[in-house]
């Protein structure tokens, strides 16, 4: 079952949700941790469903879980047994879903929204901003095994979807096709970090790796997210002339993050944010949405010229 399809099929767009993190902090959550969000899974999970339903209200129509930086073996580097790891990765798929069905009773031209598990990069996991770059002394294999124990929870916690996302390269992704073939009833979007507007973060050419993602049939969709807003345009025409596939982005508010310092400076703006969004959409991308430091009033601004 392919649910991207199902809706593309009816829909002339699929809108994303915006920052977790963004909002987390918003609500007194301090993050600077190696956890991250994943954090809060921990320690206030009621907070998380309170954003996924500020997302849906706003015009959402796919949760992206809190499981970006919930992986096994990060919680068992702070201490939880990998039963209680399993718990709180499964939880992220849950309070997604409960969200999202306490919301939803049926809304006038948008369809029920879905609930995609983040699966974050391996240098999401290291916290020390690799996934910018995609210089990881992991090989294939630990890459692979990085990543099936983490799918295998989501999975089975009956996500939607999977959203990989802010891959640095293609060899991580590839490894994460891998790990999909052993879950055949499952799709995923795979996205890439950019470093500017035709490379991903790990300098490859982002149409060589949809060229790739083109012939795997569990990739759902493919594009970019966690990059700069003026290079999306270009990126999504280099994804296009290579795949068939919906081309999917979801960049940052346009404030630029210092992966050293993890500091965040410069300016956003909603209705930048929203115009924006309407050149991607012009240019080819049919999944939208927004990543680090975008806002429920960001995705309502989309939803507001996405739904006339």
């Amino acid at each position: 079952m392919n649910p991207i399809e199902n809706i593309l099929n009816d829909y002339p767009i699929i809108i994303l949700d915006g920052a977790l993190a963004t909002e987390l902090e918003g609500y007194g959550c301090d993050l600077n941790d190696q956890l991250w969000s994943a954090k809060i899974l921990l320690e206030n999970p009621e907070l998380i469903k309170k954003v996924h339903l500020d997302y849906f209200e706003a015009g959402a129509d796919c949760a992206i879980t809190a499981s970006y930086q919930a992986t096994i073996e990060g919680y068992q580097q702070r201490g939880l047994s990998e039963k209680e790891a399993v718990s709180l990765i499964t939880k992220s798929v849950q309070l997604a879903a409960e969200a999202r069905d306490e919301f939803w009773a049926g809304q006038p031209g948008r369809p029920k929204p879905l609930v995609a598990a983040s699966v974050g990069p391996y240098g999401a996991f290291l916290s020390d901003g690799s996934e910018y770059r995609g210089d990881y002394a992991a090989g294939f294999d630990e890459l692979v095994a990085f990543h099936k124990g983490r799918i295998k929870v989501l999975v089975e916690a009956g996500t939607d979807l999977l959203a990989c996302e802010t891959i640095p390269c293609l060899e991580e992704a590839k490894a994460i096709v891998e790990v999909l073939s052993e879950f055949p009833e499952v799709t995923a979007w795979i996205s890439f970090s950019a470093k500017d507007l035709i490379h991903n973060s790990n300098g490859e050419k982002i149409a060589d790796c949809a060229e790739w993602l083109n012939e795997q049939e569990q990739v759902a969709a493919v594009g970019i997210n966690c990059s700069a807003p003026e290079t999306i345009e270009s990126l999504i025409n280099e994804v296009k002339s290579r795949t068939a596939k919906p081309v999917i982005v979801y960049p940052n508010s346009g404030e630029k993050y210092n992966a050293v310092t993890k500091v965040w400076g410069g300016e956003s703006s909603s209705d930048q944010f929203a115009e924006d969004a309407k050149k991607w959409h012009k240019a080819g991308a049919r999944i939208i949405g927004g990543c680090c430091r975008t806002t429920p009033e960001d995705i309502r601004a989309i939803a507001a010229w996405a739904r006339e």
